[in-house]
């Protein structure tokens, strides 16, 4: 943890790119020093079927949902949270310029005793970190 999903209105696909956003908030949630790299994910998912505010056809929204691991101080997820809602509002910027967008950030904090995890990357992130090989198969 921590992952990051931006669910958004299809229509949003048309005026945003949403792998460059995708790849700021990456940055963003590393930019924080809270996050391990090897646990950072950020993911996009377009609602195909939405109904937002008046119904116009341009209207159009993103939502954050911030998962992350139990254990960090309130202060460290303000911070995070503020951040990465910064980043966000930048990346979608030009969309604020219209009355038709709409922006929100949700923390989750998750309970460790109902999250299960493998991850095969951290492994080879962490020996690249400490100098070894990724190929290194001792690590």
């Amino acid at each position: 943890m921590p992952h990051l999903t931006i669910e958004y209105s299809a229509n949003l696909a048309a005026v945003a790119d949403l792998d460059v956003v995708c790849r700021a908030l990456h940055r963003a949630m590393l930019d924080t020093g809270l996050f391990e790299l090897g646990a950072v994910r950020v993911r996009a998912l377009a609602a195909a079927h939405y109904a937002v505010a008046d119904l116009l056809p341009e209207n159009a929204f993103a939502a954050l949902v911030l998962r992350m691991g139990a254990g960090r101080s309130s202060d460290d997820k303000a911070k995070v949270g503020a951040h990465v809602f910064a980043e966000a509002s930048k990346a979608f910027a030009p969309l604020f310029a219209t009355p038709h967008f709409a922006l929100t950030l949700e923390i989750i904090e998750i309970d460790p005793a109902f999250s299960w995890k493998k991850n095969a990357i951290h492994p080879r992130l962490r020996a690249t970190k400490n100098g070894n090989s990724p190929e290194d198969k001792n690590v």
